[in-house]
């Protein structure tokens, strides 16, 4: 029960820093390097794009079109939402299979559906991690290419919350998994402890068998001598 309670603790605060990252606005954040004078920044996500000027006002545009988007915002969006939901069902299963709730049935089916509820949260961990890591690794590809002379993009503070997320996540789920396995050995445990005890015993009743044995031969009377008239 301990281990669920820990496992839910991980994974539902992976699920809620995963969620948090789909509206926040800094993504990725303009670079200053090599800029003398900042007169704008600019910062996008996966719904926007927005500039801050020098007095602190911020414009933003939506993207106009989804199918004019690049391929790795779509394929990022995707995953995003897809990574929300199975973390979703995640957590309502979850309720449903843990130990200290009243819910779902017996033992085994609760630890069956806890089961499940961690490959979920597994897998939403795994679904964010790559779509997060797919962003990055092309802002950086962006950054580092001599022939791109645009406005070349830092990674932002979305991502890094994104990544703690999603490991929050796949370790909450492995500890699920785990709290099942570490059930099943309790009663090979036990049958063990039955086994040793019924040996004991019966060491002990052979030896007590063997003793009275031993009693009854020390204790051996003689057949009493008749005599002849006796018969008669």
């Amino acid at each position: 029960m301990t281990l669920e309670i820990a496992a839910f603790i991980l994974s539902v605060s992976g699920f809620i820093l995963v969620s948090s990252t789909l509206p926040t606005d800094y993504w990725k954040v303009s670079s200053i390097d090599g800029t003398v004078i900042t007169t704008a920044t600019f910062w996008a996500n996966l719904w926007k794009t927005c500039v801050t000027d020098s007095t602190g006002v911020s414009n933003c545009k939506d993207f106009p079109s989804m199918l004019a988007l690049d391929a790795y915002i779509q394929v990022c969006r995707g995953l995003m939402i897809t990574a929300v939901c199975l973390g979703f069902f995640g957590f309502i299963i979850s309720l449903v299979g843990m130990k200290c709730t009243r819910i779902g049935g017996s033992e085994r089916m609760k630890g069956r559906i806890a089961v499940c509820a961690g490959v979920l949260f597994i897998f939403s961990g795994l679904t964010s991690i790559i779509a997060f890591s797919w962003y990055a690794n092309r802002i950086t590809a962006e950054f580092y290419d001599p022939m791109i002379i645009e406005q070349k993009y830092e990674l932002g503070a979305a991502l890094f919350i994104g990544w703690a997320g999603s490991s929050l996540s796949i370790l909450g789920g492995a500890i699920f998994c785990f709290s099942l396995s570490n059930g099943k050995d309790s009663p090979r445990r036990g049958n063990g402890y039955d086994t040793t005890a019924s040996l004991f015993s019966s060491r002990t009743m052979a030896q007590n068998v063997a003793e009275d044995m031993r009693s009854a031969r020390n204790t051996w009377i003689p057949p009493k001598q008749f005599d002849k008239n006796a018969y008669v």
